[in-house]
């Protein structure tokens, strides 16, 4: 069963860091791109950060470059979100997703480019 799974999110202050986890499993293991996506109360989702898998290929929306590295551990089928000088306006639920190479039509921080998604953890930055 493809499944995504994340954990990490918590409450910090600005400023502050936190690192999030996706571990994938079944047919999301072999996924050639992986993806952070995140929304906020009243918003649409919104992509954070992509990598394809098994190389430095990334993306980055222009909000977080510079904050947030988005990494993997291809021997533990998990992909990171390390997001460090925090803003308020980082607070919403974040999204892991995994795409297989198809949909190339859609850039790689297009949701719809995405087949399977986690059920997300909550991430709140206060001020």
């Amino acid at each position: 069963q493809a499944q995504l799974v994340e954990s990490g999110g918590g409450s910090v202050q600005a400023g502050g860091s936190l690192r999030l986890s996706c571990a994938a499993s079944g047919y999301t293991a072999s996924s050639v791109y992986m993806a952070w996506f995140r929304q906020a109360p009243g918003k649409e989702r919104e992509g954070v950060a992509a990598i394809r898998t098994g190389s430095i290929s990334t993306d980055y929306t222009d909000s977080v470059k510079g904050r947030v590295t988005i990494s993997q551990d291809t021997a533990k089928n998990e992909v990171y979100l390390q997001m460090n000088s925090l803003k308020p306006e980082d607070t919403a639920m974040y999204y892991c997703a995994a795409a297989s190479a198809g949909r190339a039509y859609y850039t790689l921080l297009d949701s719809r480019r995405y087949i399977y998604w986690g059920q997300g953890t909550q991430v709140t930055v206060s001020s």
